[in-house]
């Protein structure tokens, strides 16, 4: 079998400013990395607590392996199931502010999981356009029909949802992040969650960029709005504000009940590490201890997002430590991104699929361990830069 069509393929990404390529950093995860043989400042990073690398994170990693070992040997219903998961379940449900919680793997995995289990054929999802790409991939999964909705559309939404009100039976769901992951706004919960009760739809909410840096303490958006009782079940993540591996989900102890039972990415796939399972629980233990952090994420991003608008850049309706800067085609991103790197700095070109065609972006995001001294010089090199490809 010829393999010509990848390399077709690969051509073609290449001439369209689409191609990728991994680059590999050669120190921890923090506000500066080494790239390269060079000290790099770190500004597209999801380690928004800056709690990867931190010291006590890293050693109850460490004492963890010491006591459990490096894998989990199989999934939680075979004998993965060690007391660690356990424990972590029930202070981020505690946390979130619901009955209990399930892990899984990743945060992708977790939405490619809970979606096609709680909808199937027959029944409808009702999607904000923006969703991230693992909401995608559940709805795709689930064999539901999918109805797209313009973005934070709340009157678009209803009517979509008047159509069908009286239609065929079958389930009805509404899924949206609330905090959305290329241009850091943020979704009206609150009706939203009206909508939901209005037309008897289920709700979810994917809060894996606001766990941990929004709401009180850090617990999100759905806590923000005291929502926790109006929707039907959200998710997280551990990977990011949390500094580890992982994502779960939390609801009533029911609804995770059924999600054991049906959720095929939890049921076959080996449980999470005990080494990442115990750094997210250390990480949660220094969120609930330090609960000044979500808000030096917050006052940080304020402050770059400031000085990024003073010099003439379009960051969108940015609400949080996700600052996009608009730059329109593939091509002048690319090198948009290079030019940063030139300067010492790492912000990632997003491109095609992720964005929709001529919205390309450097996605910038902050963490609680910057200084305004390292933001101050960002927004000198993104003032270089810009004035270098005649974006201001």
């Amino acid at each position: 079998m010829t393999l010509g069509f990848m390399r077709e393929n690969l051509e073609a990404l290449r001439s369209k400013g689409l191609y990728r390529q991994l680059r590999t950093i050669d120190s921890a995860q923090d506000s500066w990395v080494m790239l390269e043989g060079r000290r790099i400042l770190n500004l597209c990073s999801n380690n928004y607590l800056g709690l990867a690398a931190h010291p006590e994170v890293k050693k109850s990693a460490a004492q963890a392996i010491e006591k459990w070992g490096c894998g989990s040997g199989a999934s939680r219903l075979i004998c993965g199931n060690l007391a660690l998961h356990s424990e972590l379940e029930r202070r981020l449900a505690a946390f979130k502010g619901n009955e209990a919680a399930l892990l899984y793997s990743s945060g992708y995995t977790a939405n490619l999981g809970i979606i096609p289990a709680i909808v199937g054929k027959g029944d409808m999802v009702f999607s904000d356009e923006l969703n991230h790409a693992s909401i995608i991939d559940g709805c795709q999964l689930s064999r539901a029909r999918v109805i797209v909705f313009p973005h934070n559309n709340l009157s678009a939404l209803e009517a979509r949802l008047r159509r069908v009100a009286n239609g065929k039976s079958g389930r009805k769901l509404i899924v949206v992040d609330s905090v959305f992951s290329m241009d850091g706004d943020l979704a009206p919960l609150p009706e939203l969650a009206n909508l939901a009760d209005k037309y008897g739809c289920l709700l979810m909410v994917d809060e894996a960029h606001a766990n941990g840096v929004l709401g009180p303490g850090g617990r999100g958006m759905v806590a923000h709005f005291r929502l926790e009782k109006s929707i039907t079940l959200a998710m997280g993540t551990l990977s990011k504000a949390l500094g580890s591996m992982g994502g779960f989900a939390v609801g009533s102890s029911e609804m995770v009940d059924f999600l054991i039972n049906k959720s095929r990415s939890f049921i076959y796939t080996t449980a999470l590490s005990p080494g990442a399972v115990a750094a997210a629980a250390k990480a949660l233990t220094i969120l609930e201890e330090e609960p000044y952090l979500p808000q030096k994420v917050q006052s940080n991003a304020c402050y770059l997002r400031g000085g990024l608008k003073k010099l003439g850049y379009n960051t969108l309706n940015s609400q949080t430590q996700i600052v996009p800067v608009m730059v329109g085609d593939a091509a002048r991103a690319l090198e948009m991104s290079r030019c940063l790197l030139d300067g010492g700095i790492m912000a990632a070109a997003v491109r095609p699929l992720t964005v929709p065609d001529d919205t390309c972006r450097i996605r910038t995001t902050v963490m609680a361990t910057h200084t305004h001294q390292e933001l101050d010089f960002a927004i000198n090199v993104f003032e270089k830069a810009g004035k270098t490809l005649g974006l201001i």
